[in-house]
């Protein structure tokens, strides 16, 4: 026998780790193994990688000696043990605190408004095709906007497995699908001429491409960041308010003399260039999470966290009603061309930037749901005001006022999840079942409207109402949230209090 002392080395390791033990302590006097140690307890993650590494050499070095002399069964069987409970310790090395800023932190954050600007950017413009597709299709407003709605279910209800993929480790494989389904549903849109063309190509191709981007983009930026996440969350967003201005001016500009075709072709070539930038800076920061469920069914038994999806449910049932018939609205009711119906989503797409920008430095300051809720009012109090619109100039107002109100809300939503996350290794889940439940009220809000539009021949005061109606309801649910989550907070707090590690403070959340 060559390494007997090892061999009883390692059924101690196997004992002790039954115990509870980690595989650490019980090689502490060994030579070689005392690497896994210091791996497991080293607070420098690059260092703790390294001698992990060594570690496992070692071990599976061992492992091909004891084969050599006959007893590789048993031994082989015992460092298998060791070398799967190293890999896991390695799968959970700490990955400190949250840069909060730093060159490659502003990095993903640009990429990730890259990001959000081909994907909420252009479901943002909807309004355009919305406009175009009910004259050249000659379909009813309630079924081009089956096109949108698809669009926008798909980016989220794919969250949740986007998401989950990303906590696993698996952020490259997820991106590059989605940019290869986006890429090729762009350039599919501009040669389609027929309604279901349109449906599989903007629809579901690039809603299913637009998923695979999104929730992960999110979910990697929000690792970076801890007391400045608003912040970084509020400028990512802003890629929606980008992405809003360029494309409506591109079709604006190409549509009269290129045509259709070629004027999603160009908006496509934007696409491929500002993807290939940002996938060159969004980089996972925490190790993956391989172990765990789909769906984190455990988040739901938390009462801030399921009145949370309640509320987002609610409220995204109207909040893009405006986006896609604002347009439509100014043609019918108002009497302004195409061109100039497209001014006003260029108009509300801009005065979101300040508003996205304000409400995520409020929240870093006070907490997301502290903003949420009372833009979330403002915002149903908008959309039933849009009833006593009948000029240009009210219209041009009313659309500024709704854009400030609409941006805060867009780029609050994921930051308030992120608020109710305490282990941000399940950021990427929790983030995407929140993402799949409100995908359905995103399917169904505008069509919804769309029929009610339809049965009240042209008139949009149903619709409106009904918008007005989701969005207040869902602030409701978001006091519910907020309520709860202060409780939470509160009794931990004095928990912390009662044992002297904490100190009283304003409740932010």
């Amino acid at each position: 026998m060559a390494f007997p002392a090892q061999l009883m080395s390692m059924r101690d390791v196997e004992r002790k780790s039954a115990r509870g033990g980690s595989p650490s302590d019980s090689l502490r006097d060994d030579g070689e193994s005392g690497k896994l140690e210091d791996a497991g307890r080293t607070s420098n993650d690059s260092e703790a990688a390294q001698k992990h590494t060594e570690a496992v050499s070692s071990l599976q070095g061992a492992r091909s000696q004891g084969q050599q002399d006959g007893d590789g069964g048993v031994v082989s069987k015992v460092i298998s043990q060791v070398l799967t409970k190293a890999s896991t310790a390695k799968s959970n090395l700490n990955p400190g605190t949250p840069p909060d800023g730093g060159m490659n932190a502003w990095a993903v954050v640009a990429s990730a408004h890259l990001v959000i600007m081909n994907t909420w950017g252009l479901v943002g413009s909807f309004g355009l095709f919305q406009t175009y597709y009910a004259t050249a299709l000659g379909r009813p407003p309630s079924d081009i906007s089956w096109i949108g709605s698809l669009q926008i279910f798909l980016l989220f209800f794919i969250g949740t497995f986007a998401g989950r993929l990303t906590d696993a480790g698996y952020f490259r494989h997820v991106f590059a699908a989605g940019v290869a389904f986006n890429i090729v549903g762009i350039f599919c849109t501009s040669a389609a001429t027929s309604y279901w063309q349109v449906v599989l190509a903007q629809g579901i191709c690039l809603g299913f491409g637009n998923g695979c981007m999104f929730c992960p983009a999110m979910a990697t930026l929000s690792t970076y960041f801890d007391k400045r996440r608003g912040l970084a969350i509020g400028m990512a967003s802003c890629g929606t308010a980008t992405g809003g201005l360029v494309f409506p001016s591109m079709m604006r500009q190409l549509l009269p003399s290129q045509g259709f075709a070629a004027s999603v072709r160009a908006i496509g070539f934007v696409q491929v260039a500002t993807f290939a930038v940002a996938a060159l800076f969004l980089k996972p920061r925490i190790p993956p999470r391989k172990s765990g469920p789909l769906v984190e069914w455990a988040a739901f038994k938390e009462g801030a966290y399921s009145f949370y999806a309640l509320g987002s449910f609610s409220f995204f049932l109207g909040l893009y009603f405006a986006f896609y018939y604002v347009a439509s609205f100014s043609r019918d009711i108002i009497g302004l061309s195409y061109a100039d119906s497209l001014n006003l989503l260029l108009v509300m797409n801009a005065v979101g930037i300040p508003g996205r920008l304000i409400c995520n430095h409020l929240a870093d300051r006070v907490g997301p749901l502290n903003v949420f809720i009372p833009v979330a009012g403002v915002g149903g109090v908008c959309l039933f005001s849009w009833m006593a619109v009948e000029s240009t100039a009210s219209l041009y107002v009313w659309s500024c006022f709704y854009g400030l109100t609409a941006g805060g809300l867009t780029c609050l939503f994921p930051a308030g999840i992120t608020s109710l996350t305490t282990d941000i290794r399940k950021s990427g889940v929790r983030m995407g079942m929140v993402f799949t439940i409100v995908s359905f009220a995103t399917l169904a809000g505008p069509p919804i409207a769309g029929a009610i539009i339809t049965a009240s021949e042209g008139s949009y005061h149903g619709a409106q109402g009904f918008a007005g109606a989701t969005l207040l309801l869902g602030m409701i649910f978001m006091v519910a949230a907020r309520t709860v989550a202060a409780r939470t907070v509160a009794a931990r707090t004095v928990a912390k209090i009662v044992v002297g590690t904490g100190s009283r403070r304003f409740i932010k959340v």
